[in-house]
């Protein structure tokens, strides 16, 4: 297997973007993004905090994904345009377990000026390729409500296959949802 970069040193690029650990310059960008697209990203996304967008949420924020990638249980990526550097969104490799397993769980989020350009499928892409190839995982799985349609289309577009649904998977915007689970398998990438 080969090891990750540190947090600090990994840059993952595309065509059109590039991907890194978040920094606590980040801030202001995240912050001011995820306001303007408040509305957007609560629809998929656990209910925000009341201090959400504060920097006390962002400082437990980095210090709790800063762990993960020490820990080798977590991995968070900022997303940016490669041209502007604007920040696009985000995507992470979570619930990393090791041994027989070798799996992780995917999870991702995006701008709202930024959908339906392509630019998460390119990102999931580069970071499921970062997986494999880096953390060796085997399998990476993924779960979306079963109204994002967009979601599944990435994930399909991706290599991901749908496996079945989980019952009152994750708390969504305050309530337990059902989500539809996808897995991509390494494996299917020597193929």
């Amino acid at each position: 297997m080969l090891l990750p970069l540190a947090s600090k040193d990994l840059v993952l690029t595309t065509s059109r973007l590039y991907i890194r650990a978040p920094q606590r310059s980040d801030y202001s960008d995240w912050a001011m993004g995820r306001r303007i697209s408040r509305k957007h990203l609560e629809t998929w996304e656990p209910q925000w905090p009341p201090d959400a967008l504060s920097r006390e949420d962002w400082s437990r924020r980095l210090k709790a994904w800063r762990a993960g990638w020490r820990n080798d249980r977590a991995y968070v990526f900022m997303i940016f345009n490669r041209e502007t550097g604007a920040l696009l969104g985000g995507a992470s490799v979570t619930n990393i377990r090791r041994g027989p397993s070798q799996s992780g769980a995917l999870g991702y989020w995006l701008l709202a000026d930024a959908t339906g350009q392509g630019v998460m499928a390119e990102a999931v892409d580069c970071v499921c390729w970062w997986a494999f190839q880096s953390l060796g995982l085997a399998r990476l799985e993924a779960g979306t409500l079963p109204e994002n349609t967009r979601s599944r289309r990435v994930l399909k577009r991706c290599g991901f296959e749908e496996e079945g649904i989980a019952r009152d998977f994750l708390e969504i915007n305050g309530q337990r949802r059902d989500h539809i689970l996808y897995a991509r398998l390494q494996r299917a990438e020597a193929q």
